[in-house]
């Protein structure tokens, strides 16, 4: 068991940064893959980055990856999620979640979730 506990959400206007993160406790953090997701309202959650086990390699949306990076501290069982040149498209809940079975896209792949944070992103 896995437990994933998302901080870090709030509002920011267009063009800003936030970074949200996500604790990890229960079983090896190191055994598993780490994504990031998001639901805006009215929407299906949708893929938004995702790293290895060990933070080598990440992959991410096509809609974010020039502008968010993905990273994770394995030492403080900790993934993190830097949102620059925010845009209001970008508001939505963002979850955390771990897969044993490496950096996919698809949610299925996922055995644990966090509970979300919300963030709102003005114009």
């Amino acid at each position: 068991q896995v437990r994933l506990v998302e901080s870090g959400g709030g509002q920011v206007e267009a063009g800003g940064s936030l970074r949200v993160s996500c604790a990890a406790s229960g079983r090896s953090f190191t055994w598993y893959a780490m994504g990031w997701f998001r639901q805006a309202p009215g929407k299906a959650r949708e893929f938004v980055g995702s790293i290895t086990f060990n933070g080598e390699t990440s992959v991410y949306a096509r809609s974010v990856e020039d502008r968010f990076t993905i990273s994770r501290d394995n030492a403080k069982n900790t993934v993190y999620l830097q949102m620059n040149s925010l845009k209001p498209e970008d508001t939505a809940v963002y979850y955390c979640a771990a897969s044993p079975l490496g950096p996919s896209r698809v949610d299925s792949d996922y055995d644990y979730w966090g509970q979300g944070t919300r963030v709102t992103v003005s114009s």
